[in-house]
């Protein structure tokens, strides 16, 4: 393997170009990034596709190896845009290495892990391959909307089917092996237009919102409340609202979102069906209101003795000398999208997720010199290399 101060340069020279390669949603174009991506694997030996169901985002798969178990390694290459630059003490599309980190936007989320799943691709192949099963890296383009046209539209493909996949991202270099799910959902309430000197000529839209927020917020509160595992809790967000065009009229129209979040074990169309029903108990008019699903995944929580994360552990305990902590995430990652699959889902890498989208995000370098030699060590417990 690579001597430490050799490592450290390459990871560097690698999230250097990466940072440099603009890639924020919005606008959401991942071209550039993923032909970077793409020529290294190609270069190195793998098999390539790059994946568009939607302009401009871009996804690449790499594979080396055949048959079983296939091992997957997800990173997201789209980033928050950088905002403003005033904020930042250093150039956001520049990597700077200061104090130990290296600054830059995406350095963090998720472009540092980026680097290391370049370079461990980079790294298997100089150690001459897999000797058992499949590798397949992916690299995405819309995490930061969720992923309808990145790790969702690369499971519908069939670009990967793994038995064990490792999402890179901020937990410290510890693990993230449970998650809960997520459902988004829209009302819409409606009512009639009028004066604003003459409310009563009218049906105020917004007025119905409340009604229903209200109705549902009351029934809804207590019974999450109760929803507690470990320190992961049953939530609900009302996270955006919108109604009425100008104040001297009474609105006809009002929109509101709300994210619900759900224990693993809970169901995303159960919890669909529970709050439609609430509502639909409201005492508003059934034509007065529309509920609409936007997006959903259900949790996960596979057992911590498996053959992915107890490899990982392996590892850590090996380069660190402490067993990893398992660590409750309060966001979702791609790995969402198996989680109906009944497989090992993991979320690994460097960095601290507090940093995440906002002005001076950095990554740790000793962090990733670590977590490189971590997923090298992971790999070959897991299918053995040479």
């Amino acid at each position: 393997m690579t001597d430490e101060p050799e490592l450290a340069a390459q990871l560097i020279a690698i999230l250097g170009d990466l940072i440099a390669i603009p890639s924020a949603y919005p606008p959401g174009n991942t071209i550039e990034i993923c032909a970077y991506i793409r020529a290294r694997y190609e270069r190195a030996g793998y098999s390539c596709q790059t994946l568009s169901r939607a302009e401009g985002v871009e996804n690449v798969v790499a594979r080396i190896g055949t048959g079983s178990p296939q091992l997957a390694l997800n990173c997201h290459i789209d980033t928050v845009e950088a905002g403003e630059r005033t904020d930042w003490i250093t150039d956001p599309l520049k990597a700077e290495l200061k104090d130990g980190a290296i600054f830059g936007l995406g350095a963090n989320n998720c472009k540092g892990s980026t680097a290391l799943h370049i370079w461990l691709g980079e790294e298997i192949m100089r150690a001459g391959g897999p000797r058992q099963g499949e590798i397949v890296f992916t690299f995405t383009g819309d995490e930061e909307r969720l992923g309808p046209d990145g790790m969702r539209y690369l499971r519908e493909a069939g670009a990967l089917k793994p038995d064990i996949i490792l999402v890179g991202g901020p937990t410290g270099n510890d693990l993230i092996a449970a998650e809960r799910g997520v459902l988004w959902l829209r009302i819409t309430a409606s009512g009639r237009a009028a004066h604003g000197g003459d409310p009563e000529a009218g049906d105020n839209a917004i007025l119905r919102m409340m009604r229903l927020v209200a109705h549902l917020r009351a029934e809804m509160e207590p019974r999450l409340a109760a929803r507690v595992s470990g320190e992961k809790r049953s939530t609900m967000n009302i996270g955006r609202i919108q109604g009425g065009h100008n104040v001297n009229v009474v609105p006809s129209n009002c929109m509101l979102e709300i994210d619900r979040r759900l224990l693993p074990d809970e169901d995303v169309e159960a919890a669909y069906r529970e709050m439609v029903e609430i509502l639909e108990t409201s005492g508003e008019p059934a034509e007065s209101f529309v509920v609409e699903f936007l997006t959903g995944t259900n949790g996960f929580s596979p057992p911590e003795d498996g053959p992915g994360i107890s490899a990982l552990a392996g590892a850590i305990a090996a380069r660190c000398g402490r067993a990893p902590v398992f660590i409750n995430a309060l966001a979702v990652s791609e790995g969402r999208y198996f989680a109906d699959d009944s497989i090992e889902i993991v979320n690994f890498g460097p960095g601290d997720g507090a940093t995440s989208h906002a002005a001076n995000e950095h990554v740790p370098l000793d962090q990733l010199i670590d977590a490189a030699c971590i997923l090298r060590d992971t790999v070959d417990r897991l299918l053995g290399l040479g």
